[in-house]
């Protein structure tokens, strides 16, 4: 397939420590050009992609408890609100995995609940990034299921800053694990269209990507 398919499933993603404005201008810039479905930039930046895709169809994404997730729950509820005033229409956020390794099973749901509950009420949407290469099989689908009683418009494979990213097998996990009305994202090191169109078809809604071009 032509590469330029892929356009409606892209979060164009710049995340990078150090990303200035002239690039987060350039990343609005060329998702609005080439149809993208979202930019996915840190939460300073949210203002000014706003501004950039004002009047088109792309979508402003911003990352909560980024990229460990061990922010206290009232914390990410507040840099929920705080990006959602700016402008953000999706946010991706880490769930907090030294709470979940530890049992505290109570403190991952009810943090995911409050996170889609409180986003919801302000017309955003969730994902829930498990970072699933820190994760077994059964975790997986474990976390894949509390997410869904939480809420969550998404589930998300990765930050991209581990040691791996999305891959077929896990993709297909996290689709079998939850109801097709909630979407899967997946990121981390896909690089060219064969590796998206592979995690689509296994069950991939979104693909979050720095290198879209």
């Amino acid at each position: 397939m032509d590469s330029r398919d892929l356009a409606p499933y892209i979060d164009y993603t710049l995340l990078r420590p150090g990303c200035t404005r002239a690039e987060i201008i350039a990343l609005c810039e060329r998702a609005i050009a080439r149809h993208y479905a979202a930019v996915c930039v840190p939460p300073y930046f949210v203002p000014e992609a706003k501004r950039q895709v004002e009047g088109s169809p792309v979508r402003v994404t911003t990352v909560i408890g980024f990229p460990h997730g061990m922010h206290l729950t009232e914390v990410k509820i507040s840099e929920a609100y705080l990006a959602l005033q700016m402008g953000a229409q999706e946010l991706d956020m880490v769930i907090n995995l030294a709470a979940y390794f530890s049992g505290d099973e109570r403190y991952v749901r009810a943090e995911m609940e409050q996170l889609v509950n409180s986003t919801h009420e302000h017309g955003g949407l969730v994902k829930v990034i498990l970072e699933t290469a820190l994760l077994t099989p059964t975790q997986i689908q474990e976390l894949c299921r509390w997410a869904a009683e939480s809420g969550a418009d998404f589930v998300k494979t990765s930050t991209g800053f581990a040691a791996k990213g999305a891959d077929v097998e896990t993709v297909r996990l996290m689709r079998q694990s939850v109801p097709d009305s909630i979407g899967i994202k997946a990121s981390g090191g896909i690089r060219t269209p064969e590796v998206a169109w592979s995690l689509i078809e296994a069950g991939a809604t979104r693909i979050g990507t720095s290198t879209a071009l």
